[in-house]
C-alpha cells in the first residue's frame, strides 16, 4: 500500500530519473508528479497534495527558495533539498527542510533520507484508527469505514455503513485526530469522510447548502464553513 506521495522537481530530467530509480525500492512511496522548475512546483503543491517533495535548489526562474516562499513555509510538505552545491546547506535547513542531498546522490545517503522521512510523518500523520466500544469490548475502526460523524448530546455517533456506533468524545477532539486531507467539518455537528461525498447542493441562498454522501445521507453546510468544504471536495478529486 502507498503511504507517502512524492512530488520531484529539477530541472534537469536525468537528476529526476536518478531520484526515481533510488525510489523504486520503496513500495510505500510513490511519485505523483515530477516538475522542470518553480512555477510548476508552486502549481503542483496547491494540486496535488504531496506528502514529500525532492526539491533543487538552484533552477531558472523560481529557484526552491523561492517555492517555498511563494507557497508558505508552513504548508510545505515534507522536504528534502536537492543541489549540486553544498553552500545553501544552512539556507536549506532554516527554510525547515527535513534534508540537504548533494549530487550525484548515494544509495545509502539516500536510504537514510528516506528512514528519516517516514520517521517524521509517522510522528506528524493523524491516527487512521478510532477505538469505539462495542458490547464484548472495542473495536478499532480504520478510518477509511467511517461515512460521517455527528454530535449526539455529550457522545459523537459515528456512521461506518449501516453500523453505528457512539463514543464520549467531542467532535472537535476527533476532529483533531482524523486527517484534514480525508475529513472536514461541514457544519458544527456534522463530520464527513470527503471522498464519501456524492454532491453539494447549493439552494438560493448558501445557507440552504448541503451535502450528499454515497448512501444517500443529506447533512447541512453551514454558511461560515462552506468555502473550506468546497476547497476540501475538489482535493479529494485528485
Amino acid at each position: 500500500m502507498v503511504d507517502i506521495r512524492a512530488l520531484i522537481v529539477d530541472d534537469e530530467p536525468l537528476a529526476r530519473r536518478g531520484i526515481r530509480q533510488l525510489l523504486a525500492p520503496y513500495p510505500d512511496i510513490a511519485v505523483v508528479g515530477e516538475c522542470r522548475d518553480g512555477r510548476e512546483a508552486v502549481r503542483a503543491l496547491a494540486t496535488v497534495k504531496p506528502d514529500l517533495v525532492f526539491l533543487d535548489v538552484q533552477m531558472p526562474g523560481l529557484d526552491g527558495m523561492s517555492v517555498i516562499r511563494i507557497h508558505g513555509a508552513q504548508r510545505m510538505p515534507v522536504t528534502v533539498f536537492v543541489t549540486a552545491h553544498d553552500e545553501f546547506a544552512v539556507r536549506a535547513f532554516e527554510a525547515q527542510a527535513l534534508d540537504y542531498l548533494v549530487k550525484p546522490l548515494s544509495e545509502a545517503r539516500f536510504r537514510a533520507t528516506i528512514a528519516r522521512v517516514r520517521e517524521r510523518l509517522q510522528r506528524s500523520r493523524p491516527n487512521s484508527r478510532i477505538a469505539v466500544p462495542t458490547e464484548t469490548g472495542e473495536l478499532l475502526l480504520d478510518a477509511g469505514e467511517i461515512d460521517w460523524i455527528g454530535a449526539e448530546d455529550y457522545h459523537a455517533g459515528i456512521h461506518a455503513g449501516r453500523k453505528h456506533y457512539r463514543v464520549r468524545e467531542s467532535l472537535a477532539t476527533l476532529e483533531s485526530r482524523l486527517d484534514p486531507a480525508r475529513f472536514v467539518r461541514v457544519h458544527r455537528s456534522a463530520i464527513v469522510r470527503v471522498d464519501g461525498v456524492r454532491e453539494l447542493q447549493i439552494g438560493s441562498s448558501e445557507r440552504e447548502a448541503v451535502v450528499v454522501l454515497r448512501n444517500g445521507t443529506e447533512l447541512p453546510v453551514s454558511r461560515r464553513r462552506l468555502a473550506k468544504v468546497r476547497r476540501s471536495l475538489r482535493f479529494s478529486r485528485r
